[in-house]
């Protein structure tokens, strides 16, 4: 069995991947945005072809809320988690961290699939 499959398996009964995901070979895509208005600078976010969040990262902004964020969007699909968290503001900012990776899944729905 390949490595990566493995790998899959393995996070799969750790509850890291939704079900559907072990076992097969999936293409990505892949984006880095850059945020307005927030603390974070930069959000760099990773789905599969089927637009199920593989792995978000923030650079800058509350350490520990946006990796709680990151986890809690994990395996989820892009247009749930914008349904979800679209238009959150942070204070009297007009935007928050969770708002920008809203503008993020966007791009991220749009863009191509990588090998």
């Amino acid at each position: 069995m390949r490595e990566h499959a493995k790998q899959q398996i393995f996070f799969h009964f750790l509850g890291l991947l939704p079900e559907k995901h072990y076992l097969c070979s999936m293409k990505t895509k892949h984006v880095q945005y850059e945020t307005k208005g927030t603390c974070s600078r930069l959000i760099d976010v990773t789905a599969d072809e089927n637009n199920i969040i593989q792995q978000v990262f923030f650079l800058g902004g509350c350490n520990g809320n946006l990796q709680g964020v990151s986890q809690l969007v994990r395996g989820q699909h892009i247009d749930d988690v914008i349904k979800k968290i679209d238009g959150i503001r942070c204070g009297t900012k007009g935007t928050s961290c969770p708002d920008q990776l809203c503008r993020a899944l966007e791009q991220l729905r749009n863009a191509p699939l990588e090998d």
